[in-house]
């Protein structure tokens, strides 16, 4: 993955500098840190990438700093390890989406793997974050009747029926039809839909009564 990086938090620096050569020499960007604290000082919530992080840390431990990302909305995918089995701790990271929960060591091939497994995972939740904001402020450029044409044609009326529900034209239906899809890029207003639903973004709006 262009630009990733692979961030590795482990206060055993043995451990620490065999992770980090292993990662460099399959060619992977690599950012190691002995503690919680120091990734949070350095991270940059933009740069994509995935986290290797020890669970017994100095101060705030790898669980702890899973919660203290998922609270500043950071998605980075985590990659337990740890040197103590400890089912508990290994159910609570799981809960909270981490990829894997791993006991040290580890063999190389298998953190290769999660790693890569990881970086898609992040990139892929990132194309969607991108396109969910592309989507939004493609449709805040919509006017108001353009949004009123949009909903109701996302509810499955007809053209027709908007069109009476909006004491409009079946023509300017259309137009207003037509410059949705310019605005937003799609080639259908069902597939303009579609990306919608599946970005979690509503077409709802519930002043269509209202008209101008």
């Amino acid at each position: 993955m262009t630009g990733a990086t692979v961030f590795v938090v482990d206060d055993d620096d043995a451990v620490r500098d065999s992770i980090a050569v292993l990662l460099q020499s399959a060619g992977f960007s690599v950012e190691a840190h002995a503690s919680a604290e120091s990734l949070l000082a350095a991270l940059d919530p933009e740069q994509p990438g995935c986290l290797l992080l020890d669970v017994n840390l100095p101060g705030q431990n790898g669980l702890q700093l899973q919660s203290e990302l998922a609270r500043r909305g950071n998605t980075m995918p985590i990659v337990f390890l740890t040197a103590f089995g400890d089912v508990a701790m290994a159910v609570q990271a799981m809960k909270a989406d981490a990829v894997d929960y791993l006991t040290k060591p580890v063999e190389g091939r298998i953190l290769l793997a999660l790693v890569r497994e990881a970086l898609e995972r992040d990139k892929k939740t990132r194309e969607a974050a991108a396109t969910h904001e592309q989507l939004r402020q493609a449709l805040a450029h919509l006017t108001e009747r353009e949004s009123h044409v949009l909903a109701l044609a996302a509810a499955g009326l007809s053209n027709k029926e908007i069109a009476q529900r909006l004491g409009i034209s079946h023509r300017t239906v259309e137009v207003h039809r037509s410059h949705v899809l310019l605005k937003t890029g799609f080639p259908t207003l069902f597939a303009l839909t579609q990306r919608a639903h599946a970005t979690g973004l509503s077409l709802e709006r519930p002043d269509l009564s209202v008209s101008r």
